[in-house]
């Protein structure tokens, strides 16, 4: 497939960048680029915080694996945790199903780890809604080993003290370690010199010239209907605001769907993308994380995706090894005609600690340990993506999700505005997931989609526990 190459001209912007809720403090003036990550990675040890009395080991099923980016910064905070307090980690690389194949299915087992991460809303589905976690405030305590500075001075308030991180009982379930933020991604030089859309009317007028210039518009791994159904949130959140789409889909007769002309405008704005024909060939068909692939091979000019897009499709070409290279660039959501919402949407990971935990005193000294700076500084320095800390550098493909996320001005939502954690998940699966999917494929119209999203929602809720 062809592509279309040019030559651009492109302008530096500086970014001011600060922190988002209290604590935390403003971004260090001194932060610059992240350091190289070979630098991280034979840096010294940090001391730790908090040596936990009692606790020889704790166990640790991770989300990532051992050979990717984030998996060698935690690495590395294992070995100098272990090194700084004599604590053994005994750790499982399990990857990014670990809840539902391996965390969820243990809860009932004497076999638990003592401590687990994935995005805050997941483990709220999968874990928290069986009873599966217990409350982290107390590290928000714990020293991270800079002097006196503890957990709540070096983290935002914002980044963990909000509704979706919070349990029945009203308490802290995760502390983050990692922030995804939400963008539209493109290669400079398959999709041109672009000026950032304000608008979806915008936004097609991009996807007509991809079009026309030979190379297919939108990249969509068809496999994962999160990624379908977040196509049609993120323009819901427009219209609805923070908060809004959860809580039409908590609607127990459904109707909302049919008298809230926002989420029939955000579905139009799905059945436009398919109707328009923007999807790259054989999207539907393929298996994550193909289309992604071929994205990055230039095989189409946008692909909507969070933050960890930069990190994922560069080591993808790496391991290819065929010389090609990104020019990465990214905006966010436009704006639907006749929204009047502002809303940059976020994916918080971060850990947590199981209710029968046998050593959450090790686990949760760990916790902190990761908090460190000299530690965290590996999350922008090997793996290119965010933290919550608003002193460490942010890595150049970050520095427009960064600027959106700390926007005073912008409602903060969570990825999908967290009805993947409706009813253990059941809610998304049952209810949303299959007609995002199908609207998405050109098979029902947005009036449709409506109809059928009133008449599921209702019968979901009449049967559910």
């Amino acid at each position: 497939m062809s592509s279309t190459k040019v030559t651009l001209l492109v302008l530096a912007c500086a970014l001011v960048v600060t922190g988002c809720g209290s604590g935390g403090g403003g971004a260090d003036p001194a932060a610059g680029a992240p350091q190289g990550p070979q630098a991280f990675l034979v840096s010294d040890c940090p001391d730790a915080g908090i040596r936990p009395d009692g606790d020889k080991e704790f166990t640790y099923w991770s989300m990532w694996n051992a050979d990717e980016p984030q998996g060698q910064v935690l690495s590395k905070a294992i070995r100098c945790f272990t090194d700084k307090t004599g604590v053994k980690v005994n750790v499982l690389w399990l990857g990014r199903d670990l809840l539902t194949r391996n965390v969820a299915p243990a809860l009932n087992t004497g076999t638990v780890p003592d401590l687990f991460d994935q995005d805050v809303s997941q483990v709220m589905a999968s874990v928290v809604s069986a009873g599966g976690t217990q409350p982290v405030e107390d590290v928000l305590d714990y020293k991270v080993g800079e002097g006196e500075l503890k957990v709540r001075d070096v983290l935002p308030a914002a980044s963990y003290d909000f509704p979706q991180n919070k349990g029945p009982d009203g308490k802290i379930f995760e502390i983050p370690y990692v922030v995804f933020g939400s963008a539209w991604w493109y290669d400079r030089a398959v999709a041109g010199l672009v000026t950032p859309p304000k608008t979806t009317d915008e936004l097609f007028g991009l996807f007509d010239n991809a079009k026309a210039s030979g190379v297919a518009a939108l990249a969509q791994d068809g496999d994962r209907p999160v990624s379908n159904a977040s196509l049609f949130t993120q323009a819901a959140l427009r219209f609805l605001g923070a908060g809004g789409v959860v809580k039409a889909a908590q609607d127990k007769t459904g109707e909302v769907w049919r008298n809230d002309v926002g989420l029939y405008q955000a579905a139009e704005f799905v059945e436009k993308i398919a109707k328009g024909r923007y999807l790259a060939p054989g999207w539907d068909s393929a298996k994550y994380p193909t289309l992604q692939q071929r994205w990055a091979d230039g095989e189409a000019a946008y692909l909507s995706m969070p933050g960890w897009l930069p990190g994922e499709s560069k080591r993808y070409l790496e391991k290819k090894g065929e010389g090609r290279t990104l020019s990465l660039a990214s905006f966010p959501f436009p704006q639907p005609t006749a929204a009047t919402h502002t809303v940059v949407e976020r994916i918080p990971v971060g850990f947590a600690i199981t209710a029968k935990a046998k050593n959450p005193g090790a686990a949760k000294a760990f916790i902190a340990y990761v908090l460190n700076k000299d530690i965290l500084s590996g999350v922008p320095a090997v793996a290119d993506n965010l933290t919550p800390r608003a002193d460490l550098a942010v890595p150049e493909s970050q520095k427009d999700i960064k600027a959106g996320l700390t926007d005073p001005g912008a409602e903060q939502a969570i990825y999908l505005d967290g009805v993947n954690a409706l009813a253990g998940g059941a809610w998304a699966e049952t209810v949303l997931y299959p007609l995002t999917d199908t609207l998405l494929r050109g098979d029902i119209s947005a009036a449709d989609f409506i109809d059928a999203m009133a008449d599921r929602q209702a019968k979901f809720w009449k049967t559910a526990k």
